[in-house]
């Protein structure tokens, strides 16, 4: 049976979807953007504070499911621009320093509410 995933430490969907589902051992997370989960607000600051923010959304999610990004085996990432690629692996490899999952990342015309970036994960949980 699919579970809903569902959590206060990240912000709540801006649409007709959850924050995430888990089935059996799988944890599957919606694309988390840079929004303060208090605030709603896109948070402040340039592609590292971004990407910190919806890594931390990201985080959250993966908790809430029983999971964590230690258990993570795939992402994806999605870049508003190419040219931001260093930085965000920079913030990247904070959250995903030793055995890192596999990743694509892509650069996309445009991500919701205008943010930098936006991941999302498989993961799996005990």
């Amino acid at each position: 049976m699919k579970d809903i995933l569902s959590t206060a430490a990240a912000p709540s969907a801006i649409g007709p979807y959850s924050q995430g589902t888990a089935f059996g051992k799988l944890v599957f997370t919606s694309g988390q953007i840079p929004l303060d989960p208090v605030s709603g607000q896109v948070v402040a600051g340039g592609i590292e504070a971004q990407s910190r923010q919806a890594l931390e959304n990201l985080k959250a999610v993966l908790q809430a499911g029983g999971s964590s990004t230690a258990q993570v085996l795939k992402t994806t990432c999605y870049l508003s621009e190419m040219a931001d690629f260093a930085a965000f692996n920079s913030v990247y490899a904070e959250y995903f320093a030793s055995e890192a999952p596999a990743r694509s990342c892509f650069s996309v015309k445009d991500l919701p509410r205008g943010v930098l970036v936006e991941v999302e994960a498989i993961a799996w949980r005990d």
